[in-house]
């Protein structure tokens, strides 16, 4: 089924009813802990961590548990509508999939994450995994360096090697 768009009127306040469908089509039932985390993920920062989200969670529905927040971005991953981002040995971070596809950059200092679209880039992952005799189903490109920012301030520590 193709969702509609996640977002009302308001950008700041999901679609209930879109928040609702996702949680219907994962095959789960409908319940406040998981459209606060659903609307939590969608209203926040593009590239979340679990404890993040559970800290937002937390500050509007006390009662929903870490484990909880974990298992449900966990679910969403699995059915393709968060994508998992990983950096080094750094929490994963997760992002809403469910927009068109980018690749990343990551400063190993500040963790600041920019995302990315470049066309020769993806023909060219297209040609290597054909040269190798695959059909590319699906990627992630993820780059790490230091941003501008951090280049200024070369005293700041690296957190990444």
């Amino acid at each position: 089924m193709e969702l509609t768009s996640p977002q009302t009127d308001n950008p700041k306040q999901p679609n209930p009813t879109y928040l609702k469908q996702v949680i219907r089509d994962l095959g789960l039932k409908v319940t406040q802990q998981r459209m606060v985390i659903l609307e939590t993920l969608l209203t926040g920062r593009a590239h979340v961590t679990a404890q993040e989200v559970f800290e937002v969670v937390c500050g509007k529905a006390p009662d929903v548990g870490f484990a909880t927040v974990y298992r449900f971005l966990r679910t969403l991953c699995q059915h393709g509508y968060v994508t998992e981002v990983r950096m080094g040995g750094l929490p994963a971070r997760y992002e809403w999939a469910k927009k068109k596809h980018h690749d990343h950059l990551t400063c190993v200092r500040c963790r600041r994450i920019c995302e990315f679209e470049n066309l020769e880039i993806e023909n060219l992952q297209v040609r290597i995994a054909q040269s190798f005799g695959f059909q590319l189903t699906n990627h992630l490109l993820e780059l790490y360096g230091v941003c501008a920012e951090c280049q200024k301030a070369p005293d700041r520590p690296q957190i990444l090697a």
